[in-house]
């Protein structure tokens, strides 16, 4: 055991592209903390919708409890939907996976087309087929995801936050990185040292570091992109040099090794650190 640091936040985001939340406890599955991204928003071909396309999405607001979801946006009255989980499925797209998905009805698809002026269903991963994570970054072959980009977990450092916001006009909230778990206590970007990590009883691979995108520019509280821009800084600091995984890093992905409940304020222990960074080039 290297060193102990805490949790300081978690978050779920129920439908991918949409509004998390932070909460005070969580449990880890196979792929990711129970009920973040199990529900997508497909378009008419079953390609799923973002917020690069629909900036409006930040504002969509979904909470869920006992099995019931519940939609709320600007200008919409709210919707309560029960979950489906199982039954026939569908083939839908994220990125290059097709994966198989339980539509949620007809009620969700007008409301959502209605809110985002486009054809639009809500999906919920089925039950029964795994979305496996890359191969090129699973440490057993088992290793899946939800509707995540690519891999169940996403972690990011408060400290690794505090140096990029020194290089900015304005500092930016975490929530523009749109992590599910966030450590206290290291230094910068310690992170990327990282191989392997215990938050509180559950232990994580840290895998690859996460590449991001014009994601990073929307403010996630008035859906509007604008305000200070990170990208600058970032290719400044944290362009990557592997071709695995090009453009700006910032943030690790990561995968459990076993399920189990997490909370906030849990110790983080450094089980293991990698024996070369990865390489990254600062200007």
């Amino acid at each position: 055991m290297v060193s102990n640091f805490t949790l300081a936040g978690l978050y779920i985001y129920p439908i991918k592209a949409c509004r998390g939340y932070a909460v005070d406890r969580a449990m880890v599955t196979a792929r990711g903390l129970q009920d973040d991204r199990l529900l997508m928003i497909v378009d008419g071909d079953g390609h799923f919708l973002t917020q690069r396309e629909y900036p409006q999405l930040a504002l969509l607001a979904p909470t869920l409890g006992d099995d019931l979801l519940t939609m709320r946006a600007p200008g919409m009255s709210a919707l309560d939907l029960p979950l489906r989980t199982s039954g026939p499925a569908r083939p839908v797209v994220v990125w290059r996976d097709c994966c198989q998905a339980v539509d949620q009805g007809d009620a969700a698809a007008t409301w959502l087309s209605d809110y985002l002026g486009t054809q639009a269903r809500l999906v919920h991963q089925h039950d029964s087929f795994p979305r496996p994570v890359d191969p090129r970054y699973r440490r057993r072959p088992e290793d899946e995801t939800s509707f995540a980009d690519g891999y169940p977990f996403l972690l990011i450092s408060e400290a690794s936050l505090a140096d990029l916001n020194q290089r900015l006009m304005a500092p930016l909230p975490m929530d523009r990185f749109r992590p599910n778990l966030v450590v206290q206590g290291c230094e910068p970007f310690a992170e990327d040292g990282w191989q392997q990590i215990r938050v509180g009883a559950v232990t994580f691979d840290l895998v690859k570091p996460c590449a991001r995108c014009i994601m990073t520019t929307q403010d996630q509280l008035t859906g509007e992109r604008g305000g200070p821009d990170p990208m600058p800084a970032m290719r400044k600091l944290r362009m990557s040099m592997d071709r695995r995984v090009p453009g700006v890093l910032f943030g690790w992905n990561a995968v459990p090794r076993a399920t189990g409940r997490i909370r906030r304020d849990d110790a983080v222990s450094v089980l293991a650190k990698r024996e070369r960074g990865w390489p990254i080039r600062a200007r």
